[in-house]
């Protein structure tokens, strides 16, 4: 079964007077899948300006807006709509010859893999390596998901999230001075502790839904139906998949980091360090990149006097949608009626 979220995305910058603006990059689609399917997506930028979709060179999707002319406010809307199927990581199988660490990947693996092995902050790694040890075993080997459930639970307990609004990703030997950080903090922590176990990382930016922020579609949308025969779209229970179930959420109502790291048969696993999850359907993947730097949601330049920035405001909403609301927003974009008992509740188009 799956389920059905919508998540609404707006930054907002503004200026004293009309600036000219550089081509703006921006990455809010998801990345569909087997576990993830786009329902509809949508993008509005005011003042008027011209746009085109690009892959980069992960296969992310980018859209590159143009604004026209000069402009004493830069406005992007972003909105989708998405069917999250959640994957169970943690039970895929691992093939044999990685189930216990350490181990080699293949001679093809670590070829296709080398963008996603070097550490990004080798000055740092004696700090994360002696931060990593108390997590293995002192002879012999450990399964290795439970050296990386191990890293992932050791920063949710042991390391304060605080938010911050400035630019950037705090190195790893900071994030450790300093025993606080954010999402993409805790991320890249533990992407370049993976990394200096030898394991294939990456980082992954995207957004974060949390029950406790939904403004009330979350709370209305119905039980799963267990009748193939009820029509319609049919919608499951939520999967968080998390090791600290009923814990505080940390780092919704705004954009999210966590990562990736390969594991040869099951795959790109995700670890969310900040909430200790492992897939489900609570996390929505945008972009995943080599560094956190390459995965901005927004990147462009304006140009104008040093004081006419006044400062940038950005609204995230994250909120599960009924079936019938998802039913509605799917006959809309493809023009066709509604069933006669279907009930657009909690849609927000």
């Amino acid at each position: 079964m799956s389920v059905f979220i919508e998540v609404e995305h707006i930054t907002t910058y503004r200026y004293a007077n009309p600036v000219a603006f550089s081509p703006h990059k921006l990455m809010f689609r998801p990345r569909a899948a087997h576990d993830l399917r786009v329902l509809q997506a949508g993008l509005e930028v005011s003042p008027l300006a011209r746009q085109h979709w690009i892959h980069d060179v992960f296969s992310n999707s980018v859209a590159v807006v143009e604004p026209v002319g000069p402009a004493t406010e830069l406005r992007l809307a972003a909105r989708f709509v998405i069917e999250h199927f959640g994957v169970h990581n943690l039970e895929l199988p691992v093939a044999p010859e990685a189930q216990d660490y350490p181990f080699e990947y293949s001679a093809d693996d670590k070829l296709d893999l080398a963008p996603f092995l070097p550490l990004q902050y080798p000055e740092d790694a004696a700090a994360v390596s002696a931060w990593v040890q108390p997590f293995l075993p002192a002879r012999g080997v450990i399964h290795t998901q439970d050296v990386l459930r191990n890293i992932a639970e050791g920063i949710r307990a042991d390391f304060r999230y605080a938010s911050r609004d400035a630019m950037g990703t705090q190195r790893p030997a900071q994030t450790l001075a300093l025993g606080s950080g954010t999402c993409r903090d805790f991320a890249l922590l533990m992407m370049e502790a993976a990394r200096g176990l030898g394991l294939a990382a990456r980082f992954v930016s995207g957004y974060l839904y949390d029950k406790a922020l939904d403004d009330g579609c979350g709370a209305s949308a119905p039980a799963p139906s267990a009748d193939p025969a009820a029509g319609g779209l049919q919608q499951g229970a939520r999967q968080p998949e998390s090791a600290d179930a009923g814990a505080v959420t940390r780092g919704a109502g705004s954009t999210h980091a966590w990562l990736h790291v390969y594991l040869p048969g099951a795959g790109w696993v995700p670890f969310d360090p900040t909430n200790t999850l492992y897939g489900g359907t609570d996390l929505i993947r945008v972009a995943y990149t080599r560094t956190p730097e390459q995965a901005a949601p927004v990147a462009g330049a304006w140009f104008g006097a040093a004081d006419d920035y006044l400062g940038m405001t950005v609204e995230v909403a994250v909120r599960q949608l009924t079936p019938e609301a998802a039913a509605a927003i799917l006959a809309a974009d493809l023009q066709l009626p509604l069933p006669a008992d279907a009930d657009p509740a909690c849609e927000a188009v």
